[in-house]
């Protein structure tokens, strides 16, 4: 048996765990680094890299194809060269790659392993290598981040047929005749509308509405856009049985009596924490479906051993996995007590436009505060010279404050709400106030000018009041003629 000592153990070589792993090496930390399929995990390999490079492809065949609907291009119905898209998506990911590679980390001073790790005790990791041998790891911390895995849902039938999943359809290389997709979420959202726009015909089925967890307005102008660009949406429904179609391809029966038939299948209905074959019990760690369960300073029942990203059953985005990674850093290596606040966690869809949050929603809001506790800011991008200029005037900027215009959240759809919603998150993490927003001075003509005409807006009833009135004519009279 080999045996290795380290401050610092890593188990998962996505993003959140070579965060930990880059930070530790460069601070002095003897850190090891499991990786046992793909450096890079999800979020390089069969997430956000390939998903947005897919989408790249949809936007630009999307400028081409014609007439505009609604502020935006209508999907074209002949089929591109989809090879191209493909080649396109795994160019991508290639070029990103060595930044996640195992040289490079191994040159920052990482021992990476390339095998899968179990914990064997509470202060011990075992592994073993391509040769057989036994590898043990101790160490005085350990961060999990094994991530998560696509969830396949209890469907009759679903088990008979061949279906895709978020790991598996980038690995496409023809367009599908017809695209059926369980799940109206985040994922099913952004495959439909990239799908669309590249010659699929899409249709997208969810047992609720479409983007459940965000703004119901919002949501609805969205499902209008891609309605239009000939998205066919179906919610409310649910599925009773999926079978082999008689002339080939995947037939689905609805709650609704409707059958239909496609040529390929995208089951995007959510995700689970990969915390099989890790042997938590061997190292007293407590867990549950939802991943391991952790302390607002992420770490486990074991003190010693710290969870971050997908598999610690919080928020599944690439952005808190390194959030996360910032904490152990803390925790780890500078003994500082940091703890997570997530009072302010964006999140984007990256459909065209982006529907992107910061936060408390309105819905939300309405549940925790009173009605006069609350106020709800609407600022139309149709008042927005930028967005006007462009023809993308579908989208909306909503602003939640207290009644003093302390900011509590913010829900954008735009064209550039991803980088828009930057500005609200800094906002709410420092406590600002409208007052802040709307002095700031915004480049015209900009999206973000947007942002701050919504932050103006707060304003506009007391500013231009009777009582604001009288006082400026008051003022006027003590003020001398030239």
């Amino acid at each position: 048996m080999k045996t290795l000592i380290a401050d610092i153990c890593v188990i998962g070589g996505g993003s959140g765990g070579l965060s930990v792993a880059a930070g530790a090496a460069q601070l002095g930390a003897s850190t090891v680094l499991f990786e046992r399929d793909r450096m890079g995990g999800d979020c390089l390999n069969t997430g956000c890299v390939p998903s947005k490079a897919l989408l790249a492809a949809g936007k630009s065949a999307a400028a081409m194809a014609g007439k505009p609907v609604m502020g935006v291009p209508a999907a074209t119905d002949h089929q591109l060269d989809f090879g191209k898209t493909h080649a396109h998506i795994h160019d991508v990911i290639a070029s990103i790659a060595p930044h996640d590679s195992i040289e490079r980390f191994e040159g920052l001073g990482v021992t990476v392993l390339p095998y899968e790790a179990r914990f064997s005790s509470a202060d011990t990791v075992t592994a073993v290598d391509k040769t057989g041998q036994q590898i043990e790891v101790k160490a005085r911390y350990f961060v999990v981040a094994t991530g998560s895995h696509p969830w396949t849902p209890p469907i009759n039938g679903l088990d008979s047929v061949s279906y895709l999943t978020n790991e598996t359809i980038f690995s496409l290389s023809d367009c599908p005749e017809h695209l059926l997709i369980i799940g109206g979420g985040p994922i099913g959202v952004e495959m439909a509308q990239a799908h669309r726009r590249l010659g699929a015909r899409v249709s997208l089925i969810d047992v609720g509405p479409i983007m459940f967890r965000d703004d119901p307005e919002l949501v609805g102008r969205l499902k209008r856009c891609l309605e239009a660009e000939g998205v066919e949406i179906y919610e409310h429904v649910k599925i009773e049985e999926v079978t082999p179609a008689k002339g080939g391809g995947i037939s689905i029966s609805l709650s609704s009596g409707e059958v239909l038939e496609g040529s390929h299948l995208l089951a995007a209905v959510g995700r689970r924490p990969n915390i099989a074959g890790l042997d938590l019990e061997a190292a007293n760690i407590s867990y549950t479906p939802k991943g391991i369960t952790t302390d607002n300073r992420l770490r486990s029942s074991n003190k010693r051993v710290f969870a971050i990203g997908d598999v610690a059953g919080r928020h599944q985005f690439t952005h808190m996995a390194g959030y996360h990674a910032s904490i152990v850093i803390k925790n780890t290596l500078f003994k500082l007590p940091a703890k997570l606040s997530e009072d302010a966690v964006p999140y984007v869809t990256y459909t065209d436009p982006e529907l992107a949050h910061t936060g408390l929603s309105w819905p939300d809001a309405q549940k925790q505060f009173s009605a006069d506790d609350i106020r709800c800011v609407d600022w139309e991008l149709k008042e927005n010279d930028r967005a006007r200029a462009e023809r993308r005037t579908e989208g909306m900027v909503r602003i939640i404050t207290n009644k003093k215009g302390r900011i509590l959240g913010a829900t954008i759809l735009a064209p550039h709400a991803g980088e828009m919603i930057h500005s609200w998150t800094l906002a709410i993490q420092n406590r600002l106030g409208m007052a802040a927003m709307a002095n700031t001075i915004a480049p015209y003509p900009s999206w973000s000018e947007a942002s701050k005409r919504a932050a103006g807006a707060f304003f506009t009833e007391k500013l231009f009041s009777e009582r604001t009135k009288k006082l400026i004519r008051a003022l006027m009279i003590f003020s001398p003629h030239r």
